[in-house]
């Protein structure tokens, strides 16, 4: 609890780690905002069930508060009242693009526990970040959100931020790359999916990096470093150390 991890991709699709997370915190109990800005809810609840859980269940249950950005976005862009005559979370669209304020407090409000609540730990969970910045955000507006968010549910509720950005070694977006690098020095865990070096592979889909960081209170624990290799099976993922695939061998 209180720790934030990164979830980064170059030259990979790194959405299972997003839908993993998402599964593994909804069967341990915890209360989950789920802000999806790259698919809609249908995509994310089929995965979901191929995992051995049902996206809609957990919305019935008060377990998770989905935020579905494709959607919302359309309906701020074409003047769509919101239910109740609430302000939408994505209101910034529609004004200078860059105060997320108005996501923050939906992604507070939401993980705020009630005194009905029986849920385990908060958890924020965004898929995908960089998404953002397509979409004209400032990136230290970006910054400024996942501080927020940082502070709200990691130190005041005690609970978990996740949070997906790509990354690329060679583009010339520096704005990305201004945020993946400010978000990695404040992460506790990164989780870096990678495309092989040597291309395509039907048996080896990737490397995975987990770059678990050393307590800034002991100056002398280093970073730890681990690499596997995977594989992306329907229902799961099969991992390996590097060049020790059983088609390799």
């Amino acid at each position: 609890q209180g720790k934030f991890t990164l979830l980064c991709n170059t030259k990979t699709n790194g959405s299972f780690l997003v839908h993993h997370f998402l599964s593994f915190y909804l069967k341990a109990g915890c209360k989950v905002c789920f802000v999806a800005l790259l698919q809609s809810f249908s995509h994310y609840n089929i995965i979901a069930q191929k995992l051995g859980v049902s996206l809609t269940a957990a919305k019935e249950r008060g377990q998770l508060v989905f935020l579905e950005g494709l959607k919302s976005c359309f309906g701020v862009l074409f003047g769509e009242e919101q239910p109740g005559g609430q302000t939408s979370p994505f209101q910034w669209i529609s004004k200078d693009g860059s105060n997320l304020k108005t996501m923050y407090e939906f992604v507070r409000t939401s993980l705020m526990p009630s005194a009905s609540d029986s849920w385990k730990c908060p958890v924020l969970l965004v898929d995908e970040l960089s998404v953002l910045l397509s979409l004209g955000v400032r990136p230290v507006d970006v910054l400024d959100f996942v501080h927020y968010c940082r502070v709200a549910v990691c130190s005041q509720l005690k609970g978990n931020v996740v949070v997906l950005v790509h990354s690329s070694d060679d583009s010339e977006d520096e704005e990305n790359e201004l945020v993946v690098k400010s978000l990695c020095h404040q992460s506790n865990l990164i989780l870096w999916a990678e495309g092989l070096a040597t291309g395509f592979c039907k048996d080896v889909h990737g490397q995975l990096k987990i770059i678990q960081k050393g307590s800034p209170k002991l100056r002398a624990e280093r970073n730890l470093l681990r690499i596997y290799q995977y594989k992306i099976q329907d229902k799961n993922v099969t991992f390996f150390a590097r060049g020790m695939s059983a088609a390799v061998l």
